[in-house]
């Protein structure tokens, strides 16, 4: 439960506990939505069409609607797993999205912030799996395919991801590092990508080792939670 919280490992670090996870700084920066769609634009890695800014109105939201097209995803800033999403298709259901959305980010995650972006109706949602170590080092580990989804609770991990390319995966890879590396980034991670009719574009970062794991252990033969210890030992990665 502690996993993705930086006060704690803030916490046990400040004692001189090594925490087996990222630095404290990269949870606070990832986990919050709109501060990690900037860390991704530092690093020059292209993000959903979207805000960088907290939703105040929904004037807000239907001009950008207006703008960018709908539907539109107003997403809790704090949240994950589809908590708090409210897909909007048109103008006049925007006031009672947000009120929802605030009540669901609320109840969810104990913060009720939220933003928006442009809703891709078709996409694929790729995940790939990155792990550095504190001498500068980073690489991602393979990738999973987890567009099979009801509610937008992923049902499916498949591993590599079917029909891309060497070079779309060499490519979505190459971001991944990028991003995590924008926020001093070590220990394992995992950067989501959505991709739609060629190209691919920033989603969010977990800042932990996801359960989803052992799908690129398998795959890879590389003990992802050994190379953790290792990296939190202060060693350089084996691979």
């Amino acid at each position: 439960f502690f996993s993705e919280n930086a006060e704690f490992a803030q916490a046990i670090t400040d004692l001189g506990v090594a925490f087996i996870g990222p630095p404290a700084a990269a949870i606070v920066e990832m986990g919050d939505k709109v501060s990690s769609r900037l860390a991704a634009m530092r690093a020059g890695v292209a993000c959903v069409p979207g805000t960088t800014e907290f939703i105040q109105s929904a004037d807000e939201v239907v001009e950008f609607g207006t703008k960018n097209g709908w539907p539109v995803a107003i997403k809790a800033a704090f949240g994950g797993g589809g908590r708090g999403m409210k897909v909007v298709r048109s103008a006049d259901e925007v006031a009672d999205a947000i009120e929802s959305s605030k009540r669901e980010a609320k109840a969810y995650f104990g913060r009720d912030e939220i933003y928006m972006e442009r809703y891709l109706t078709w996409p694929r949602h790729i995940e790939i799996q990155v792990i550095g170590d504190k001498h500068g080092n980073m690489v991602w580990v393979s990738d999973r395919d987890c567009s099979a989804q009801r509610r937008h609770q992923k049902l499916i991990e498949e591993s590599p991801a079917p029909a891309f390319s060497d070079e779309l995966r060499n490519a979505m890879g190459e971001a991944a590092c990028k991003v995590a590396a924008a926020v001093g980034y070590y220990n394992a991670g995992t950067v989501e990508f959505i991709y739609q009719d060629g190209e691919f574009f920033f989603l969010e970062m977990n800042t932990r080792l996801q359960v989803e794991h052992p799908v690129t252990e398998m795959v890879t033969s590389i003990d992802l939670v050994a190379e953790q210890i290792r990296v939190a030992s202060g060693e350089k990665l084996s691979i």
